[in-house]
């Protein structure tokens, strides 16, 4: 029996260096060579999934970088377009970090979605991250699931966004080794904290003033299944955004888009008043187009774009339509109710055309329709400078005698006349009175 027990007690010594061993066993170092660094800054759309994807891309590819850093600012985005992003970072070969910089940048919304995705998470001072509950764009939801029907009950559509979004969160942070407990709050809650705040709750790593400082303190902390990472003195690339995809990136801003569509209807406006102009035409049609591209990437609301086209009709009616003002008010009117109602699928908040915005807007558009108004108003009430019409009050001369009928000399022409103030001897100055058919009445200059 004695036996048998220093005989176990002997193997479970021996068991117990071994197992302290195996979970003491250091992990394997990511010597880090060369880091590419993709700063961007703005809302997460298309264009910004297409540029990080292609800094992930690049450094996957034969030869690419060691370590991808994302340098992002948001105030957040779409949600197509961020899960975008994240599947390239979470399927990416190479270690992909978040720097939320520079110092005043935030990581909110989709920004957070984003951050939870990496495996290295640092922000620069006075940066902040949260706010991630997904909100209907143009709208304002009321209580934590959202929008809430009447008798106080939340809305079925957003509860299950939100029971979407929070589900996403914990599946990204539980993989990543972040603080699950706060991303879900951040979803649910809408909770922000600080960078400070951050680091303290595990949501970030550390606090680096800038990308130097990043890489000094980077060094040997472990970036998930790649290992501690070894990065002293690492070649630095930055890769900038293409031409293309910053005019993307530009025109896809809600505020942008809808000027875009004002200065549009503007130019076919103005093309319709007066056709053979051709560049007011060109520059709206080119303008159309590329509003209609940029709510098209932002999933805008049919109902709302149809609210704009109608109003633009209307404007273009009061050209052509004696209404006093009622087709200028109902046109205003369309697209006050189309812009706010624009923006109102489920996204992860970033996207609004701005009241202020929206109102300049339209009182740019009134003051186009009126000047176009007021000047097809003038034209018509204008004297007629050309044609026969253009005879009446002109000086002309008698070539013969009137009595009462004769030939008048006016504007260099002969034309047939009639006195309406008795004969008239030829030679005399003759006024022209009224031009019936191609026949003139005159009378004798006293």
């Amino acid at each position: 029996m004695k036996k048998n027990l220093l005989l176990s007690a002997a193997l479970l010594a021996a068991a117990l260096p071994a197992s302290a061993a195996k979970k003491e066993a250091p992990a394997r170092i990511y010597e880090v060579r060369s880091v590419l660094v993709a700063p961007y800054s703005g809302v997460i759309t298309p264009a910004a999934a297409e540029f990080f994807s292609g800094a992930i891309d690049k450094a996957n590819a034969d030869g690419g970088a060691d370590l991808v850093v994302l340098a992002l600012d948001t105030p957040g985005g779409l949600d197509s377009s961020m899960r975008e992003i994240i599947k390239r970072m979470l399927g990416s070969k190479k270690p992909v970090a978040v720097y939320i910089s520079p110092q005043g940048a935030r990581a909110a919304s989709a920004g957070v979605f984003i951050s939870m995705a990496s495996p290295l998470v640092a922000m620069a001072p006075g940066t902040n991250i949260g706010a991630a509950h997904p909100v209907v764009i143009g709208g304002l939801p009321t209580g934590i699931g959202g929008r809430e029907k009447e008798g106080g009950k939340p809305d079925p559509m957003e509860a299950k966004m939100l029971n979407d979004a929070s589900a996403y969160m914990k599946s990204i942070t539980q993989k990543t080794g972040r603080n699950v407990d706060w991303a879900v709050k951040a979803v649910v809650k809408s909770d922000s904290i600080p960078a400070e705040e951050a680091v303290k709750k595990g949501v970030a790593d550390f606090i680096a003033a800038d990308i130097n400082d990043f890489l000094v303190k980077a060094d040997g902390f472990r970036a998930g299944e790649f290992g501690r990472l070894k990065t002293l003195n690492p070649a630095v690339e930055y890769l900038r955004q293409t031409r293309r995809q910053r005019f993307l990136a530009t025109i896809t801003d809600p505020n942008i888009a809808m000027i875009l569509m004002s200065l549009g209807a503007a130019g076919l406006f103005i093309e319709l008043y007066n056709p053979g102009l051709i560049l007011p035409g060109v520059v709206g049609a080119i303008s159309m187009v590329l509003a209609f591209y940029s709510f098209q990437t932002m999933s805008a609301n049919f109902a709302g774009i149809a609210l704009i086209l109608l109003g633009f009709v209307f404007f273009i009616a009061e050209i052509k339509v004696v209404s006093y003002g009622l087709l200028t008010l109902g046109g205003a009117v369309s697209i006050l109710l189309g812009g706010l109602m624009l923006f109102d699928q489920p996204s992860l908040g970033g996207l609004s055309v701005s009241m202020s915005m929206l109102l300049s807007t339209i009182i740019g558009l009134v003051a186009v329709v009126a000047g176009v108004a007021w000047l097809a108003v003038r034209a018509q009430l204008r004297r007629v400078v050309t044609g026969i019409e253009s005879l009446k009050d002109k000086r002309g001369l008698a070539k013969t005698a009137l009595a009462p009928k004769g030939k008048v000399l006016v504007e260099g022409e002969l034309w047939d006349a009639e006195s309406v103030s008795g004969e008239i001897p030829a030679g005399s100055d003759v006024d022209v009175t009224s031009v019936d058919g191609f026949r003139i009445r005159v009378r004798a200059v006293k």
